[in-house]
Formats: structure tokens, C-alpha cells, sequence
């Protein structure tokens, strides 16, 4: 790794600028569209906007927390960067596709690193139907809501929503509703990861539902497809003795 193949991006805060400017004179600073590894400074929000920003790259991104959760980040540390990043675990992420169509006939697509979240929009409880690759599960959810999420996203919103933690390999989705009313006792389900989900939204004028994939939100819609795009591809680097799949599993035992 050259020292003039890194590029060097924090979030607004102060301490990352802060983070930011200090590296830049240590190592120097190329422009993300050139280098060869982006170095992230932030928190897991912040992350998740540089994946977003710079997926068409498929340049490998490296975090350090600046933040507050840092779940997708390193160690902060100001030397020995650029071994750090030599001796880094790759792990490789796809995005879960959203398409949704509003009650007016419009219709948008997203990408999710995180999760899809179905939300209801007014004091009425969301009324949802659930089909997996062509096949109704579900005829009628009564909840707040509903996500899917990646085994990357699945310790954000799915796991405060008392959904299931996914190891990195396991090949799977998380579907998880939020505050389900009816049937009280349905706690979800492990779907593989090539699984194609749809969201019918019943008496969506009465009952308006948004739909979220990590920031882009759509209002007002009648039904979302939710699948795994395996076109794209996102490559974050760990630190080996602090990766990705180990946080996972410590996430689980955590008291």
C-alpha cells in the first residue's frame, strides 16, 4: 500500500475533523475518486454514507470510530495506518435492493447496507401482507411496521426491534416485524439470502405506510420488493483482531 493511495473522509464533528486534518499531515491525502483505500472517520452513520457515496468505486473502506457506536468501525489510532490497513480482513457486503411504488403510481429504488423498514405513517397501526418468492406467508400483519436486513444490519434496528442476530456467512435475511399487534406471538423469520420479499400495504389511504432503505425514504406506499442485489459489491476492511464476524458473535453474549 503506497502512502499517496489513501483518502481521507470524516464527518462534520469535531473530532473527526479534527482526526482527519492530523492524518492528511501524517500520511498525506489523495481524493476519494483516486485512491486505492478510503479511510472513513465517524460513527456507524457516517460509514454507512460513505458506502452509499462510494459503491460505484468498489474501492475497499476502512473505519475508524469517531463516533459514537462504531459497530462498523476500527480502533481509532493514529499510527502504524498504513500497516493496519496491509494486514486488514476484507469482508464483502450486498446490499438489499428496495422497489417501491407509492399510491400514486410512482415508483422508486434504493439500497440498503442496513436494512428496509416498513413504517407506519399515522397513530393507525400498518396493516401488511407478506409474500416470499411469489408464496403469501402472511395474509395480515397488524404492527407498526416491518424491515429486512443483511447480517451486517441485523445488530441496528433489527436487533432493538428483538430481531435475530446473523452471523456475516450465515446466508441469510432477517424479517422482523416492529411492534407486531396481530398476531402477537409471530417473532419473524430467517429467509435465505437470495429470497425475494414483498410488502403489500392493506388500505394504504387509511392507513399510510413509508418505506426505508438505510436514509431514502418513500411515503405513501402500496407495495415494496425487497431482494439482495449480488450485482453489487462492498468491500469493508477490520482490523484481525477486531473484525466484523467476531463483533457479531460478542454482540450476542453482551448482558
Amino acid at each position: 500500500m503506497q502512502l499517496d493511495s489513501i483518502a481521507f473522509v470524516a464527518a462534520d464533528t469535531k473530532i473527526a475533523q479534527d482526526a482527519m486534518y492530523r492524518l492528511k499531515h501524517r500520511y498525506g491525502h489523495i481524493t476519494p475518486d483516486k485512491a486505492e483505500v478510503i479511510v472513513a472517520l465517524g460513527g456507524d452513520g457516517f460509514m454507512l454514507e460513505t458506502l452509499h457515496r462510494y459503491m460505484g468505486r468498489k474501492v475497499p473502506i476502512y473505519g475508524m470510530n469517531r463516533g459514537t457506536v462504531g459497530f462498523l468501525m476500527n480502533e481509532f489510532r493514529e499510527m502504524d495506518l498504513t500497516d493496519r490497513i496491509a494486514e486488514a480482513q476484507t469482508v464483502e457486503l450486498h446490499p438489499l435492493q428496495m422497489e417501491a411504488h407509492t399510491v400514486s403510481g410512482e415508483s422508486l429504488c434504493a439500497l440498503a447496507i442496513n436494512e428496509v423498514s416498513l413504517l407506519r405513517e399515522t397513530r393507525q397501526a400498518a396493516k401488511l401482507r407478506i409474500k416470499v418468492d411469489g408464496v403469501e406467508r402472511l395474509a395480515e400483519l397488524v404492527c407498526d411496521g416491518a424491515l429486512v436486513c443483511t447480517p451486517a444490519g441485523s445488530t441496528a434496528y433489527n436487533l432493538s426491534a428483538h430481531g435475530p442476530i446473523l452471523p456475516m456467512g450465515s446466508g441469510l435475511l432477517a424479517l422482523t416485524p416492529i411492534s407486531p399487534f396481530r398476531p402477537r406471538r409471530w417473532r419473524g423469520a430467517l429467509l435465505p439470502h437470495g429470497a425475494e420479499v414483498v410488502f403489500n400495504i392493506e388500505n394504504p389511504e387509511k392507513r399510510p405506510v413509508s418505506a426505508v432503505a438505510d436514509y431514502t425514504e418513500v411515503r405513501d406506499v402500496s407495495h415494496v420488493k425487497i431482494r439482495e442485489d449480488r450485482s453489487m459489491k462492498i468491500k469493508l476492511l477490520f482490523d484481525p483482531e477486531h473484525n466484523l464476524e467476531e463483533r457479531i458473535l460478542k454482540e450476542q453474549f453482551v448482558e
